[in-house]
């Protein structure tokens, strides 16, 4: 253990023994309208797909298993990391097992961006911006949106949410739970930057593809 892992466990466990913080109140910053999941799911394909991601929506997790197959045989892929989640091993049902290079403490970010692809599971689909809210408890998990040039995020319907707001009553009593690290990590299309003569580039600060696959 190094002095800084020795250093932050003494802050661990001391904030520990503190008293329990409740979290305050939901905020509404702007009204929900509770639309139903067919809309919710049309708006968030037709948000995604104007800043260039990919939106893949099957009735199963079988199905949800054999599209992915097929996205890396046709995307030529010869490896993908998935986040350790059930969804996203029932989702590498049908990957041979040599492809997968499962996230190990330490992973070197520079072996992580050699990686054919990412799969990431999400808490919630923003319908309202095509967003993707992904809980990132370890830095390889928060690596694994951003280095390898493909990432396909994994949900299904009932996860949708018509915007940030709606999803605050899920996440907010996790943010208070002082037993779980990490953060975050809020996904919203490929990586894409236009700041050089305002052309659009992606691919830049992070996956040039991103793909949702949504089951339900």
């Amino acid at each position: 253990m190094t002095s800084r892992d020795a250093i932050l466990q003494r802050i661990r466990s001391e904030v520990a023994k503190g008293p329990r913080i409740e979290p305050p109140p939901v905020s509404e910053v702007w009204p929900r309208e509770n639309p139903d999941t067919e809309t919710m799911a049309a708006r968030f394909e037709q948000e995604i797909e104007a800043i260039h991601g990919e939106f893949v929506r099957v009735r199963s997790m079988d199905e949800a298993a054999a599209k992915l197959a097929e996205l890396a045989k046709a995307s030529g892929w010869t490896s993908l990391a998935p986040m350790d989640r059930p969804i996203c091993r029932e989702a590498i049902a049908d990957l041979p097992p040599a492809m997968l290079k499962w996230p190990k403490s330490n992973w070197p970010p520079t072996e992580m961006a050699e990686l054919s692809a990412s799969l990431v599971a999400a808490e919630a689909l923003l319908a309202d911006t095509g967003s993707c809210l992904i809980a990132c408890p370890t830095a390889e998990d928060r690596l694994l949106c951003y280095l390898p040039p493909s990432c396909v995020v994994i949900a299904k319907t009932e996860q949708l949410r018509e915007h940030l707001p709606a999803a605050w009553g899920d996440i907010l009593p996790r943010c208070f739970e002082k037993t779980l690290p990490g953060e975050f990590v809020i996904v919203t299309g490929p990586s894409r930057t236009a700041d050089i003569e305002k052309v659009l580039i992606l691919g830049v600060h992070g996956p040039k593809r991103l793909v949702v696959l949504l089951v339900g």
